[in-house]
Order: structure tokens, then C-alpha cells, then sequence
């Protein structure tokens, strides 16, 4: 064996640290706040031009600022994950600005309601977790199919460990978050062969909606701590969003 680098052989070198995403477009969903905005932050921090894609500016512009004033390339593009044209609209602004797209990071989820078994679950609280989670998944991936093809680029959701485990008290949040994972493996098969990968993440964090579950149920911390190795919820920015680098 000799001591030639992998440079010199030809060979793609291993990205380990620093900047790996330079020169990557990233689009996550939902990164107004919590979850999203501290996986934003980490693909800025790797390199990535991101695009803050939210419901409400009140959110995405400050977020958006924050990474800009931290140096990296953001913009907010206000962005109805369950409307199709929007999400069309969003890739089609991040190809725009930026020049493709290689990472598309579905992670914004409709208000859970009111925690509860199934007789407390209101009709109107169904429709928009399906829509937000199980239909905007498709919406995003046939959005940037064409672009993470050509990439070749990553796919991943958020999905949460009450996909795997269910919820007492959460029935529709754990169900909806069930199908996302069937999404991420049927993806994953499909576009595996062109180069393209599909994950998926399922962390427990603390977030404003966590906060705001908690309060509901002051309990829930102590039994999701109880059951974390590190023996504390996740921090968005620190700990799940380098996880989508």
C-alpha cells in the first residue's frame, strides 16, 4: 500500500467538518422557529444558502436574519406546505436565488390540539395534521424530485418517535407521523437507485410546542427525560440540526 492521498488517486475525499455543504441549496419547511429554524442554522453553518419556508414572515424574515447576520446565505419565502403551488413556488425561488436545490428538510407540523385519547380528538384538528405531515410530504418530494436527481440530493422528514411508538394522548400527531415513515421508505427504494437519499429524523426537542405541551401536561418532561440517555430533551440548534448535515 502506498502513502499516495486520495487526492491523488482519484478519489472523492471524505467531508468530515467545517463547511461540507459549500455550495448546497437547502429548503426546510416550517424553519420559522424551534426544530426547523436550529436545523436551518446548522446546514447555514455547513455551508448551505438555506431558504426559511414558513407560513408567516413574523417568523421566517427574523429567522432568515439571524443566519444572515451570522455570516451565511438565507432568505424567507412565505410558503403553505398543503397548498401545491406553494411549495412548487418555493423550490422554483431556491433554484432562482441560488442555483438548484440538494436538500429539501420537510419539518413543519399543524398545532397537535389539546393532548387526549381519541373521544377528545376534534374533528377539525384531523384534516390539517394529514394535510401538513402525510400530504405535504409528497408535495415536497415531487417539488424537488428533479432537482435532487440531477444533484444527486438528500430527502429527509421530521418524524417523531410516536411514529414508531404511538400516543395515548396524541392519536392523529402519532398516526400522521406513522406515515411519514412509510413515505421515507417507499422514497428511499424509489429514488435510492438514482443517487438520491431519503431520511428521516425523529427527534424530541425542546421547542415552543413542546413548551406549550408540557405546560398542558406538566409531567411529560419528566417521563421523555427519564427515557433520553443524556438525560435531557434535545436542543434544536445544538443537537438535532446538526443531524441533517
Amino acid at each position: 500500500m502506498t502513502g499516495d492521498s486520495m487526492a491523488e488517486r482519484g478519489e472523492a475525499e471524505p467531508r468530515t467538518g467545517g463547511r461540507v455543504l459549500e455550495g448546497q441549496v437547502a429548503i426546510i419547511t416550517g424553519a420559522g422557529q424551534g426544530i426547523g429554524a436550529g436545523i436551518a442554522s446548522a446546514l447555514a453553518a455547513a455551508g448551505a444558502a438555506v431558504v426559511i419556508a414558513a407560513r408567516r414572515a413574523a417568523n421566517g424574515e427574523p429567522a432568515a436574519e439571524s443566519i444572515r447576520a451570522a455570516g451565511h446565505e438565507a432568505v424567507f419565502v412565505r410558503c403553505d406546505v398543503t397548498e401545491a403551488v406553494d411549495v412548487e413556488a418555493t423550490v422554483d425561488e431556491a433554484v432562482k436565488r441560488f442555483g438548484g436545490l440538494d436538500i429539501m428538510v420537510h419539518n413543519a407540523v399543524a398545532h397537535a390540539g389539546r393532548p387526549g385519547g381519541v373521544q377528545f380528538t376534534r374533528s377539525d384538528m384531523i384534516r390539517p395534521q394529514i394535510a401538513t405531515a402525510t400530504t405535504a410530504s409528497f408535495l415536497c418530494a415531487r417539488a424537488s424530485l428533479a432537482h435532487l436527481r440531477r444533484r444527486p440530493g438528500t430527502l429527509i422528514l421530521l418524524t417523531s418517535p410516536a411514529g414508531v411508538e404511538g400516543s395515548a394522548n396524541l392519536p392523529i400527531y402519532a398516526t400522521v407521523k406513522a406515515t411519514q415513515r412509510g413515505i421515507v421508505k417507499s422514497l428511499a427504494r424509489e429514488w435510492g437507485p438514482d443517487g438520491v437519499r431519503v431520511n428521516a429524523i425523529a427527534p424530541v426537542s425542546l421547542t415552543p410546542a413542546m413548551e406549550a405541551a408540557v405546560a398542558a401536561n406538566p409531567d411529560l418532561e419528566t417521563r421523555l427525560v427519564a427515557r433520553t440517555p443524556l438525560g435531557r430533551l434535545g436542543d434544536a440548534a445544538a443537537d438535532i440540526g446538526p443531524v441533517a448535515v
